[in-house]
């Protein structure tokens, strides 16, 4: 069955219909990712993720159609170009996650708003009330945040003290001849759930896919004329060991690092609570790196 074969037919499927029609069930969910609501691969099983994302372009596109497939779905499935597609609507107020989500929107990133979907983000040089530090070198003087979108409202789940940033030890002593890696700021779809480090292995999000970062050969610890280089460097998000908040020691050498065992720990709980991670164990999370002073200016 095709969505083509719905058009001019009183055809109704259930969701469990359409899990039982493999092709059927593939062509939805490429054009559902092609829409921005869906993440890939298509791997032709429908799911509650698949399903949640169906329900939620018949929501946006206003189609009477509740539960089911039917003509005006697949109508609105095979014309709908991703520009034409309505934003969903979010109450937005003048709160932290409210701003972070708005600084989002407007660098067009990829925002989770569906209930159970987390938004992992970074602010760089923010102190825990929200002001901005100076961001001094080889310190934990950045927030590592996971938002949820609940009806519309934009919530911060918690936060933690986190570096974006390289140490000393690793900026003067850097693992590549390019310099030690400092993450690009922006948005990568690059991180699975997996095991980090080899004297105290632990649970973390371990990058999988390419990343750009600056490589600080100069190492001055700034971003500011260093060369870009894009790929797989094992930039993981871990915890730190407890080190100082003063000295990150050799926990980072250019990785998402959250400063406490503890913090890291409850990071990591919630996120694998969210249901496309639930839904699939190998699914990969966005993170958000974004500079606090423009965040915040």
């Amino acid at each position: 069955m095709k969505l083509q074969d719905f058009l001019g037919k009183d055809e109704k499927w259930g969701f469990e219909a359409i899990a039982k029609d493999p092709e059927l069930t593939r062509q939805i969910q490429i054009l559902l990712i092609g829409l921005g609501l869906l993440d890939p691969p298509a791997d032709d099983k429908f799911g509650p993720v698949s399903a949640a994302a169906l329900k939620k372009f018949q929501e946006l596109m206003k189609i009477g159609e509740t539960d089911y497939l039917g003509p005006v779905t697949a109508k609105e499935l095979i014309e709908t170009k991703p520009e034409e597609l309505p934003k969903p609507a979010l109450k937005l107020g003048n709160d932290v996650a409210s701003k972070i989500i708005k600084y989002m929107q407007a660098k067009n990133y990829q925002v989770s708003t569906n209930a159970k979907e987390y938004n992992i983000v970074y602010l760089e040089g923010v102190n825990e009330d929200w002001t901005l530090n100076s961001d001094t070198p080889n310190q934990f003087n950045d927030r590592r945040i996971v938002i949820e979108v609940v009806d519309g409202v934009p919530k911060i789940v918690n936060h933690w003290q986190a570096t974006t940033e390289p140490g000393s030890r690793y900026t003067y002593n850097p693992m590549n001849p390019g310099g030690a890696a400092r993450i690009k700021f922006g948005q990568y779809k690059a991180w699975s759930v997996g095991i980090h480090g080899n004297s105290e292995p632990h649970e973390a999000l371990i990058q999988v896919a390419p990343i750009t970062v600056h490589r600080d050969f100069n190492k001055d610890f700034q971003r500011t004329g260093d060369k870009l280089d894009t790929g797989l460097f094992l930039v993981n998000q871990h915890y730190g060991y407890d080190a100082p908040v003063n000295d990150i020691k050799n926990a980072s050498a250019g990785c998402l690092v959250g400063r406490r065992r503890e913090g890291h720990r409850e990071f990591m709980s919630i996120i694998k609570q969210d249901r496309r991670y639930v839904a699939n164990k190998n699914y990969v999370f966005y993170t958000t790196i974004i500079p606090g002073d423009d965040l915040l200016k």
